[in-house]
């Protein structure tokens, strides 16, 4: 790949200053798996020459993950050790920036107990809840960026030999999130344009959205008291611009948690704790999953709806064109912050409170009332295609037409 090092070097800055916009003196925590190690240490280094304070990278190993899944007692499993809590304590406590980078091994946990891989999710989510609620309420800047690995390369690109893969998969990924000499102009006019459709969309005020295609969905998602549409760029709680993703194509909302009805159909693969759900769909009734079924991976999913109350219901619904660069590559990532880009989704689980006015401020009983949803997981799937249709009603029943043919028309 032609300036490999060059494209590199300018992806690492985009993260540190337009993903998560680090500030003078702020603690930087990277969050990776060790087959990205290249790419953190280049985060590091451009971090502190941004100005962060300190950076804290923590690394993760699949491999050893996947041991620890399969040999530990459950005991142990349900058990997260106090060093990792107060680690990510100090973090949230001192105000610091989050920097996640996504890069699975595709169907490394596809022959591990669902019921293991469940406990051990479950103790994480449950002993790090202060980080999930600091992250989603945006009392910090954070970002979701990817890093190629030979297996997922070779997912991705099987034709090719794995150093040919993987230089695929990184180009198909820099080119994904705007990297070239004009990355930063670039994301300002991507954020702009995401801005004018936040706003278009925000003031329609929405009562509910109409979504149909002709590969079986037809369902309409209500929408939250008081939602606001984000994508793009989004502001922390103490007023420090940042980009949540890189990339991001999408615009999203919050839905009323007991106002969808209907069929949605994926139409990606969803990979899920290293196990990899196809061909599946969801039937809801007065916003909870009533009928679901998935060729592959059925219990995995079933494991996602029964994770809790609100795992049932959904916490996010996006409008991504299909005429938008990912979806227009015809590459399938195999990897939501990728494939999310390329699809209208929506989300299983939680809900971010900042897409509700005041939302950061809001207590958890005055969320609910809105019509937040609250869960421990927060699972995007894909469902958007070419020939979508989406219409939306306003409180006064009349109906405006947002999606011809999988674009934007409004």
């Amino acid at each position: 790949m032609k300036n490999r090092d060059y494209l590199l070097n300018e992806y690492a800055k985009l993260v540190i200053l337009k993903g998560v916009n680090v500030q003078k003196d702020q603690i930087v925590f990277i969050q990776s798996s060790i087959n990205s190690a290249p790419f953190a240490r280049l985060l590091t280094k451009e971090a502190y020459l941004a100005g962060a304070g300190e950076v804290i990278v923590n690394f993760t190993d699949e491999i050893i993950s996947r041991e620890h899944l399969i040999h530990k007692s459950e005991e142990k499993l349900a058990n997260v050790p106090d060093y990792i809590i107060r680690m990510n304590e100090y973090a949230c406590e001192n105000k610091a920036c989050f920097i996640s980078i996504t890069s699975p091994i595709l169907g490394i946990n596809s022959d591990v107990d669902s019921k293991r891989l469940q406990i051990s999710s479950r103790a994480l989510n449950e002993r790090l809840k202060m980080r999930r609620d600091y992250l989603m309420s945006n009392h910090g800047q954070w970002t979701v960026v990817g890093y190629p690995n030979p297996v997922w390369a070779k997912k991705v690109f099987s034709g090719f030999s794995e150093e040919e893969a993987f230089d695929r998969l990184l180009e198909s990924i820099l080119v994904a999130c705007r990297v070239d000499e004009n990355s930063f102009s670039n994301w300002d006019k991507h954020n702009q344009k995401l801005s004018r459709y936040n706003k278009l969309l925000t003031d329609f005020n929405f009562e509910s959205l109409h979504f149909k295609n002709n590969l079986g969905t037809d369902i309409t998602v209500g929408l939250a008291d008081d939602h606001i549409w984000a994508g793009g760029e989004d502001v922390s709680t103490f007023g420090v611009r940042f980009n949540p993703n890189l990339p991001t194509e999408e615009n999203f909302t919050m839905p009323h948690k007991f106002k969808v009805s209907g069929k949605v159909v994926a139409t990606m693969p969803l990979d899920f704790q290293g196990k990899l759900i196809e061909d599946f769909y969801l039937v809801f009734e007065d916003g909870k999953v009533v009928d679901f079924d998935a060729k592959k991976e059925k219990e995995t999913l079933k494991n996602i709806l029964f994770y809790d109350e609100g795992a049932s219901r959904i916490g996010e619904i996006a409008l991504i064109p299909d005429d938008s660069p990912i979806s227009n590559s015809k590459t399938l990532f195999y990897n939501t912050l990728f494939d999310e880009n390329a699809s209208c989704h929506m989300a299983l689980g939680a809900a971010y409170p900042t897409n509700t006015k005041d939302g950061s401020s809001l207590s958890k009983e005055e969320l609910e009332k809105r019509g937040c949803n609250i869960s421990g997981i927060h699972v995007d799937f894909m469902f958007g295609s070419p020939d979508m249709e989406i219409i939306g009603k306003k409180k006064d029943q009349t109906e405006v037409k947002i999606f011809h043919k999988g674009n934007y028309c409004i």
